[in-house]
């Protein structure tokens, strides 16, 4: 028996072509090789007609999305589709007449996280305010610790302390939102410390935005934070903060009362006038800025907001959250960046669409 011939040869191990081919023979391994060559050309070829089919429909959305320099932006809030224009003074004008809009659409969410305990509160409250014919909106994040106590009282009441002190003190239409802002700050924290020892030991952080129809107003008590998304540009709106006698992780808060004098009530403000360039304000506790930058945050809450951009769990039935569509969206998405990311706080975030375009 001739153990040298072809039939009594061990078989190549699978998956190698060639040594395959040399034990079968030449033409056979040489229509396996083909046979493999064929189905990995296909392959290539059905990849490449899924890349062209994929730029095909962006540069289709591209061209039904109209020129966002500044003059007509057309985008879709839910069920309902408004043209938008900008005007040379920067107020909105949404084509029927109405001008002076401060905001085109918001979103929040607040969500307890990797926490045991939920000691967040978000607020909105739209038109919260009126004055000499204009209207302001009123968003805010508070950061509770010890407790959820102080965070839930700040939510319900700031905003009608500030409207409060507004209609009382300022004369005209001209308002010191300064002023206004450390008068409400410092009553706020009057009313917390009303409930004595039970607060002692808790307080809570505060990062507010009145948003009007020329200008943005961000007042910060704490380490949370308001970035504007200003022409591409993350623009930070309020500082960061150092600990407190080794304790608490800001100098600023509402409550702590056991703390004073070393931590102050009184709020860091900032005035912005709004231009056209702004597109959208986000504002949210540490809980997302332990893990996302302020530059990465308004990337994805702008391509949210242009919709080329969706959070996994959807935007609808979730706990905490609200607002429109592509903003909520866009609080949504960020929020679960700041989980995939490993926060192990809070998370709240507020999301509000400006309306300015910079394409």
């Amino acid at each position: 028996m001739d153990f040298n011939s072809r039939e009594h040869q061990s078989p190549p191990p699978e998956g190698s072509f060639r040594r395959r081919g040399a034990w079968l023979g030449s033409k056979d391994g040489e229509t396996e090789l083909s046979g493999e060559r064929s189905k990995i050309a296909k392959d290539v070829r059905r990849r490449r007609m899924e890349l062209r089919r994929i730029r095909t429909v962006y540069e289709a959305k591209s061209a039904g999305n109209p020129s966002r320099d500044g003059v007509c932006v057309k985008k879709k809030r839910g069920e309902i589709q408004i043209e938008t224009k900008v005007t040379e003074n920067g107020l909105m004008d949404t084509g029927d007449g109405r001008r002076g809009v401060t905001r085109t659409s918001h979103g929040k969410i607040s969500i307890i996280g990797r926490r045991r305990e939920m000691e967040d509160a978000v607020a909105v409250e739209l038109g919260f305010l009126k004055r000499g014919g204009k209207s302001y909106d009123f968003f805010g994040v508070y950061d509770g610790h010890g407790g959820c106590r102080v965070a839930q009282a700040c939510g319900q009441m700031l905003h009608k302390l500030l409207a409060k002190i507004v209609e009382e003190e300022s004369t005209g239409d001209d308002i010191d939102w300064e002023k206004v802002m450390a008068a409400g700050f410092k009553q706020m924290d009057a009313e917390v410390n009303k409930n004595g020892a039970a607060v002692a030991t808790m307080g809570s952080t505060a990062v507010v935005a009145v948003v009007g129809e020329n200008e943005v107003v961000v007042a910060n008590c704490g380490d949370s934070r308001a970035v504007l998304s200003r022409g591409g540009v993350a623009v930070q709106l309020s500082d960061d903060h150092k600990r407190v006698l080794g304790v608490l992780a800001t100098s600023r808060s509402i409550g702590d009362n056991y703390l004073k004098p070393f931590v102050i009530t009184e709020p860091e403000v900032r005035i912005i006038n709004r231009t056209h360039a702004d597109e959208c304000l986000i504002l949210a506790s540490d809980g997302l800025w332990d893990v996302v930058s302020n530059d990465y945050a308004c990337q994805v809450a702008r391509r949210c907001l242009d919709g080329w951009m969706r959070p996994t769990c959807g935007s609808s039935g979730g706990v905490g959250v609200g607002g429109e569509q592509h903003a909520a969206e866009a609080a949504v998405l960020l929020a679960e960046l700041a989980m995939s990311g490993g926060s192990r706080d809070n998370i709240s975030v507020v999301v509000v669409e400006l309306g300015g375009n910079t394409w």
